[in-house]
């Protein structure tokens, strides 16, 4: 097991990183069980449980699970970093903050994508026709999807402001999600 000294720069953009090249928060990951889970980010969460399948959000990280035979298991696991922008302290959980320190309320995928490549880590396009408001990129080595800003006003509203603090703009990291679904896509 890493010690949390070992971890990659402990800031906002080292835990983005940690997690779309390594598949863990705090040392947790997929096939994790819920109460390894509450261990690692705290108590504060919301459970939303529909027969085998339950999701658990903590704000920033939200995570899946499935049961079977009496066990849960993580299945997927989500960094919604658009969550971020409204300055919400207690959207990133305690353990995270202690661990990694102030979080950003925006995500730049250049800066996010140049510290995954530096590392050694491949990140490319993930075309995906269903949408342009939206674009989807991918980690091969380690599975997770990184889902990125391409239109700040998808609906031509013309309301957008692109020097508004709290609106999204083009480049923002919408959310990373990770589950092993996607690995052999």
């Amino acid at each position: 097991m890493r010690k949390a000294s070992e971890r990659m720069s402990l800031s906002d953009l080292g835990f983005y990183a940690h997690f779309v090249t390594c598949g863990e928060v705090l040392e947790a990951g997929i096939g994790t069980n819920p109460a390894e889970w509450e261990a690692k980010l705290g108590s504060d969460y919301i459970d939303d449980r529909v027969q085998t399948r339950m999701r658990r959000d903590y704000g920033l990280v939200e995570l899946s699970f499935e049961e079977d035979k009496g066990e849960w298991s993580c299945f997927g696991i989500s960094v919604q970093t658009h969550r971020l922008i409204s300055g919400e302290v207690s959207t990133v959980p305690v353990l995270l903050r202690t661990e990694y320190g102030e979080f950003a309320p925006r995500v730049g995928f250049d800066e996010l994508a140049a510290l995954i490549t530096g590392l050694g880590y491949r990140i490319e396009p993930d075309h995906d026709a269903t949408t342009t408001d939206i674009h989807r990129y991918r980690v091969p080595e380690s599975g997770a999807r990184v889902f990125v800003v391409a239109d700040a006003d998808p609906y031509g509203c013309a309301d957008v402001d692109a020097e508004d603090p709290a609106g999204h703009r083009v480049g923002d990291v919408w959310s990373i999600n990770l589950s092993p679904v996607w690995w052999s896509v």
